[in-house]
């Protein structure tokens, strides 16, 4: 395993004629995240990770001071899973100047979490844009948990690169909560509530899928999960494969945020 502090070190040294894949992360690696990378691993014969907590996509400066950072436990996990090159960019060394750390999105995709939290795709985009400019990779491999995410970057990466984006499924504990950074700073108590969310959106979508008009029970599943003093930001159902409210039962998908005490998770099944 090879890591690399400088993106330009990094393409000097590595043949990018090679299939090649790409998992960005901003690090405290959990299950999630090697799953990423072993699909990786089998899809591609060179993998590369960056570990880089993107400063331009937080709209909250404590959000971005406490996020989880472990670099020593995050390569040992590397290590062991044979990765072949990681970088660990500085901030300096990705971004010169403020403009180029944002890319604007469209109004139409200012929802769910871009509604919630201004600026944060934008910094997303801007920073997959550094990257990409730079890592001419054949894949990069996203995960489903964050799909508005892994959506509005799919199309940007369309429109611009040769890069083919993998969305690997999301990874869960045995109660149904996806694996998630944020997840190391709740106890086991919270872990437990946040599981009722997650198990609460999945009887819903079988619902659906059972009866269309079962939609309309996303009313009672708002009240069971406020009832749990759970701090509900949002709870939607959209069409997963272009964001709008213009949805059927073939295309649907139940997206929700929340909080634990203040710390703020997603899910969507």
């Amino acid at each position: 395993m090879i890591i690399f502090k400088s993106i330009n070190t990094l393409i000097k040294e590595v043949n990018f004629k090679a299939n090649i894949g790409f998992v960005p992360t901003m690090g405290s690696l959990h299950k999630g995240h090697v799953s990423l990378i072993n699909t990786c691993k089998k899809k591609c014969k060179k993998t590369i990770v960056s570990i880089f907590v993107n400063p331009s996509q937080f709209n909250n400066k404590n959000d971005y001071k406490s996020y989880p950072r472990n670099i020593h436990n995050d390569l040992l996990i590397l290590k062991r899973l044979k990765v072949d090159y990681v970088l660990i960019p500085s901030i300096k060394n990705m971004f010169k100047t403020k403009k180029e750390m944002k890319i604007p999105i469209l109004n139409k995709y200012k929802v769910l979490c871009a509604k919630f939290r201004p600026g944060h795709f934008e910094g997303v985009l801007g920073i997959i844009n550094k990257f990409l400019k730079k890592i001419r990779s054949k894949y990069i491999f996203l995960g489903e948990k964050d799909f508005q995410q892994a959506y509005l970057i799919k199309n940007f990466i369309k429109r611009k690169f040769k890069t083919k984006v993998y969305i690997c499924e999301t990874v869960r504990s045995k109660y149904e909560l996806p694996f998630s950074s944020r997840n190391v700073r709740l106890n086991k108590e919270d872990l437990l509530k946040a599981s009722k969310v997650s198990q609460a959106i999945k009887k819903l979508f079988f619902l659906i899928k059972k009866n269309f008009k079962n939609k309309d029970k996303i009313t009672e599943i708002k009240k069971f999960i406020k009832s749990n003093n759970i701090n509900l930001q949002y709870l939607e159902i959209r069409n997963k494969n272009n964001l709008s409210t213009n949805f059927n039962q073939n295309n649907f998908k139940i997206f929700v945020a929340f909080f634990i005490k203040k710390i703020r998770l997603i899910d969507n099944v």
